[in-house]
């Protein structure tokens, strides 16, 4: 993703009001995941945004390509020795 600062030396300031019971579980999170608090809070905001503008992706396709894609979602798996592999091997719940 792009940044408003293409030599990432200027970092602006977000502040946000938080309930001191969910800055300690984002503390301890972070922690866990050998974080401080503010990266831990960067790096979930910011899959969070990519996550948001990725589900509102639109593909442009032609007619036919699309009908191409369409058939292709409806066409039943053609077997293959990983499939067969999959089918016969037992969920782990199953064990």
């Amino acid at each position: 993703m792009a940044t408003t600062n293409q030599q990432g030396t200027k970092r602006d300031t977000l502040n946000i009001r938080i309930k001191p019971e969910v800055r300690g579980l984002i503390d301890r999170a972070a922690h866990l995941l050998g974080k401080n608090r503010t990266d831990f809070v960067l790096d979930a905001a910011r899959h969070a945004a990519e996550d948001t503008l990725l589900d509102r992706t639109v593909f442009v396709v032609s007619p036919t390509a699309y009908k191409e894609f369409l058939a292709r979602l409806d066409a039943p798996p053609r077997p293959n020795a990983r499939l067969r592999r999959s089918l016969r091997t037992p969920a782990p719940w199953d064990k």
